[in-house]
């Protein structure tokens, strides 16, 4: 017994020492086989992939993140968060030794898959993009610059946390339910995404958005190396996601788009579609 409890004790302080050396996100990890980074979209926790996850535990190790100050994760002060963000996945990569791991991303998460991979071409092997772009800012607009954003009044970071620190807490679930309905369609998931939402830190939402709408990974995706599934949904009609897409990941080199008959959740929205194409592509050499 005393040996079991000198175990727990130990265990218990390499995950504290995990946790302090990467406050950005928090991890869990399940299944065996071939390493799987899963990252959620904005304001989501990772649970998200909870139906991903055991899709493809059986087969993949899953290393399922939630972000710092998302859903309640404890919030880092970082200036720019994303950028820590990227940063530490690379490192816990690199800590843990893991082999090549690939990864799948949600919107933000689909964007910092694209940033991972584009930085640390050589770490990582296939990527696959849940609805997500290398620079959000230029749909329909793609002469937009990152660099004219930043003087921008709507994109200045201070401003726009404010403006969530402001939004009244009465409300705000139903509120943004209703908003959700926007990106799935079933109620139920709509509510669970606006309860993480609400319990997301404020700061963390309004700085992470900006840092987002304002860094254009467009030329740096060309430096990436491993084959990309994208999976977009549906922009009014699958002919106009195709020409968004195409327009914004036109210097990614190896790459597949699909267009889905789906809102913005596409796990959610088209489970059966999805899990087809995930398969497909990790499956293909």
């Amino acid at each position: 017994m005393k040996k079991l409890i000198l175990v727990l004790l130990v265990l218990l302080a390499t995950l504290n020492v995990f946790s302090q050396k990467h406050p950005a996100f928090e991890v869990k990890v399940t299944g065996k086989g071939h390493p799987i980074i899963l990252i959620p979209g904005y304001s989501c926790s990772g649970d998200v992939w909870n139906e991903t996850m055991n899709h493809l535990k059986n087969k993949y190790e899953l290393h399922v993140l939630t972000l710092a100050g998302f859903a309640g994760a404890k919030p880092i002060e970082d200036e720019e968060i994303l950028k820590t963000v990227r940063n530490q996945i690379i490192q816990y990569v690199k800590d843990k030794k893991l082999n090549k791991p690939m990864l799948i991303g949600h919107s933000l998460g689909a964007f910092m898959t694209l940033w991972l991979q584009s930085t640390e071409p050589d770490l990582f092997e296939k990527g696959i993009c849940v609805d997500g772009l290398p620079f959000l800012s230029a749909i329909g607009k793609p002469e937009t610059t990152a660099e004219s954003l930043k003087t921008n009044p709507q994109f200045n970071k201070e401003m726009v946390i404010n403006n969530f620190k402001a939004l009244p807490n009465e409300g705000y679930i139903s509120n943004m339910t209703k908003a959700m309905l926007h990106q799935v369609n079933d109620s139920l998931r709509a509510k669970q995404i606006a309860e993480w939402n609400y319990k997301s830190d404020r700061k963390t939402l309004g700085s992470t958005i900006v840092e987002m709408s304002t860094t254009d990974l467009r030329k740096d995706i060309a430096n990436i190396k491993s084959p990309i599934l994208v999976m977009a949904s549906l922009f009014g009609t699958k002919e106009t996601s195709e020409k968004i897409y195409n327009e914004q990941y036109a210097l990614l080199k190896n790459k597949t788009i699909k267009v889905a008959d789906s809102k913005h959740f596409i796990m959610y929205d088209q489970p059966q579609w999805f899990y087809n194409e995930i398969d497909a592509f990790l499956k293909t050499k």
